[in-house]
């Protein structure tokens, strides 16, 4: 699963949490990308009522990325917006640039309510960055404005921006910060007319060797909110046929998960077979 939290205005002091909880996957390694090689289930939360809607939503949602009231998804050149008041999936927004095939796209959240899109022009000049804020989001329509461009190649024998996972901008000082792609120890900030520090943080925040992912970069200071726990610690389906839905995708995710493993097994013997064809025509 993957989660998004939002939340809705009610007045200008209160907010109603949400949830969105979403599975979107294929077996990549099937043949072809069949209906039944693809499973993709939304539902959302309601913190406040304790209860399970499934939506209605097109299965085309990728790495997903948080922002308090919306959850932006990048789609090649597009996001695509979540509205937690509407629950509502929008239409195709563009980012501000055209990437290349081999370009890098990292999206990150400012303070609670914007997002930043930097491209790394790994295709032409991997030293090469451009950083972009929003100074507008909304359900259907985006603006952005550029906040940094930069070329690091007179800086450092190799390229220093932030092409995994997450990154920091402070936009007021037009000063950008991630973790290095290659030192994960290492802190690199970067800013206006060829400012750069390497900040060693003396230990690496990942641990390679037990498969830890890429550290993740907070955005923005977080803060606790208290979440209503439900009544007997049992969370509602809305309706009968919220019920029936649910029972009818678990049977759907089981089936999945089935056919996944089966492909597996079968990837797996191809592979053996070509070893082996392989080892024949080499002796």
């Amino acid at each position: 699963y993957r989660y998004a939290l939002g939340y809705v205005n009610k007045n200008n002091s209160c907010r109603s949490h949400k949830v969105l909880r979403l599975i979107d996957d294929y077996i990549y390694l099937a043949v072809n990308h069949a209906p039944e090689n693809r499973f993709s289930w939304y539902e959302i939360y309601d913190i406040e009522t304790y209860l399970w809607t499934t939506l209605d939503v097109p299965p085309i949602l990728e790495d997903i990325v948080l922002s308090a009231c919306n959850s932006g998804y990048k789609l090649d050149d597009h996001i695509i917006c979540f509205d937690f008041t509407s629950e509502r999936v929008g239409p195709l927004l563009r980012l501000p640039f055209c990437a290349g095939l081999h370009d890098y796209v990292t999206l990150s959240c400012v303070r609670e309510e914007k997002l930043a899109a930097l491209l790394t022009h790994n295709e032409s000049n991997p030293y090469e960055f451009e950083i972009w804020i929003t100074t507008k989001i909304e359900y259907e329509k985006v603006s952005w404005s550029k906040i940094l461009e930069m070329d690091t190649g007179p800086l450092a024998d190799r390229p220093i921006a932030f092409t995994h996972e997450s990154f920091f901008v402070d936009e007021e000082k037009n000063v950008s910060m991630g973790f290095d792609d290659l030192n994960r120890h290492t802190v690199n900030i970067i800013g206006e007319a060829g400012y750069f520090i390497e900040l060693d943080l003396g230990v690496p925040v990942a641990d390679i060797n037990c498969g830890a992912r890429r550290p993740h970069l907070c955005p923005y200071v977080p803060s606790s909110v208290q979440i209503k726990q439900p009544p007997g610690g049992k969370r509602k389906r809305k309706t009968i046929l919220e019920k029936r839905q649910y029972d009818q995708n678990m049977l759907r995710l089981a089936a999945f998960i089935k056919r996944t493993k089966q492909e597996e097994n079968k990837w797996r013997k191809r592979v053996r077979v070509g070893l082996k064809k392989k080892t024949i025509f080499e002796a």
